[in-house]
This record gives structure tokens, sequence and C-alpha cells, in this order.
């Protein structure tokens, strides 16, 4: 048995609060080391992006998780930094159904605010917590091949017409040969929705959440992760509904209990669930380590879709 030194003296027992945290630690982590070896595809923006505490715990949590063996892929956003830009620089900015109208001008500015400094800044954020991250577009390896998005919205008449949203682009497919690469050798790819051209090698300006959703189903990802600003998906009396399954989700859009930009936020992670993704979390980034939290069973924040009823609120 180990022998005290001489006038040493007894260790102290530990404070409950620490107890209580080795406790919970025990618990814990062997509910995130069941990931290891899997992916997680995060979607990044929002609140979880521009407040720094917040942000410094993503991090965090992203660092941790790729220690324990879980691949960790981001897509991120950047709408605000693209917006303050086009303001700094003069360049008119218009939308249409929330999306943004890109010509070869604003698609300039896109290019060197997602692909440039925005992402940068999460390369360096991630390596300073630790992590080996790797910064790229949709034109790295051409990892995402685009076309032009046709957008139909409502006219004053309530008719039907086709918007020209420009140089907007909606992901073809996905090659996952450098992902697959990067995550092998330890690192966490970081990227910029940007997809290229499949014919004319243009860029494309592609909604993070579908950019992210496309990744996911290309990797076979036990996760698909939509950081939002919202506590998640709400029934008809304001309740979080904590689990749907994708029928849920086509009879609450029918019935108009989800409305708005939640809808296609939801049908990206029907579509990931639908392609194989494990599960689709819409995930509310105003929590500390929401990411660490939305692994956790009883404990997860937001909204999971699956593809099946079970579990389900």
């Amino acid at each position: 048995a180990p022998r005290l030194a001489a006038g040493a003296a007894p260790p102290q027992a530990a404070s409950s609060d620490v107890a209580t945290l080795a406790t919970s630690l025990a618990a814990r982590v062997p509910e995130l080391l069941a990931f290891a070896g899997q992916t997680l595809v995060v979607k990044y923006g929002g609140h979880a992006m521009t407040d720094d505490a917040l942000a410094e715990s993503f991090y965090a949590d992203v660092v941790l998780l790729r220690r324990l063996g879980v691949n960790v892929v981001i897509v991120h956003g950047g709408g605000p930094q693209i917006s303050g830009m086009l303001k700094d620089l003069g360049v008119q900015s218009s939308f249409v159904d929330g999306r943004r109208v890109t010509d070869e001008r604003t698609m300039e500015v896109v290019e060197m605010v997602l692909g440039g400094l925005v992402n940068n800044k999460l390369v360096n954020a991630l390596s300073r917590a630790g992590g080996k991250a790797v910064g790229l577009t949709g034109h790295a390896a051409g990892v995402i091949g685009a076309t032009r998005l046709e957008h139909w919205t409502t006219d004053a008449s309530g008719g039907k017409v086709r918007a020209d949203l420009g140089l907007v682009g909606e992901p073809t497919h996905v090659r996952p040969a450098l992902l697959l690469d990067l995550v092998a050798c330890g690192a966490i790819p970081v990227i910029a929705p940007i997809g290229v051209g499949v014919t004319d090698g243009q860029s494309y300006n592609i909604n993070a959440d579908t950019a992210a959703g496309a990744v996911a189903a290309a990797l076979g990802a036990a996760r698909l992760l939509l950081l939002t600003d919202v506590v998640g998906v709400l029934d008809r009396s304001g309740e979080l509904m904590r689990s749907l399954c994708t029928d849920d989700v086509s009879r609450l859009v029918a019935d108009g209990t989800i409305s708005g930009g939640m809808i296609p936020k939801l049908e990206t992670a029907c579509d990931a669930v639908t392609a194989g993704v494990g599960a689709s979390v819409i995930l509310d980034g105003r929590v500390d380590h929401a990411l660490l939290l939305s692994l956790l069973p009883g404990v997860g924040v937001g909204t999971t879709v699956g593809d099946t009823a079970a579990g389900r609120r």
C-alpha cells in the first residue's frame, strides 16, 4: 500500500461539487465516445458564430470531439459579414424569399468574405483551440459541384413566377474523397459554401444549410447539426418538439404548424435523413456547449429529426 511521506498531511476528501463533476464525466464521456469513428457535419452560423463566448465554447467542443475520435466537418455561413462588406463597398443588396440575389460583383464579395475572411478566421480560431483545421471552398478538388438554382416566388396576384437570383446555386454532387482524406489524418475540414459549376466552372453562392446537408449525405454522417438562433421546432402551443420523424414534418408543414424560415431548414434535415444520415438536429446555437449537449441522451437541445417515429415527442 502507498505510504505518506513523513510529516505529509493526509489527502482531503473531494468536495461535493468536484465529486458530482467526476460522477457526471464518468457517465457522459462514454456517451460521447459512442460517436468515435463516426462523422458529424455541423452548419455553423448565427449567434454561435458572432457571440465571442459562444464561439469559444464551440471551438473547444469541436476540438474535444476530435480528440475523442469523432470526425467533425464544419460548413459555415456568413450572411451578416457579407452584408457588412457589401455596405462598406457601396454595393446594393437585395433578397427574394430570404435568398440574396447574387450578381457577379456580389459573387466576388461572397467569395472574398466566405472563402477568405470568415473561413480563415474559423481555421485560425480552431487552431488556437488545439485543433488541426483546414479551410476550403467547394472549388477545392471540385468538392461541391453546383448548378444555378431555379427559384419560384409568388407575385402580387398570388401566381407563381420564376425569380432570377443570379449566381445562387444548389449542389449537384459532393465528392467526398478529399474530405475523407482530411479527417483520416485528424484534420477538421472547414468549408465555405461556394460551389463550382459542373459545366462552366462558375462560382455559385449556396445556402449554408443546403450545402451542409449535401455534405452530410455524401459522407454518410451520423448527425447533421444545423445551428440556429431558435430553440427548435415548436408546436401550436409554443412548446418545443424534441423529436420528429420525416412524416411528422410533412404533416406539420401541411397544417401550418411549421411555417416561414423553418420550412427550408426542415426540408434540408429531412432530405439528409432520407439520403442516409443518422439524424438531423435543428440546434439552438445560443446555448453554451450546444454541440456537446446535442449528443447526450436526455439533455439535448433543439429538435431531432429521424426517419422513424421512435422516441418522438
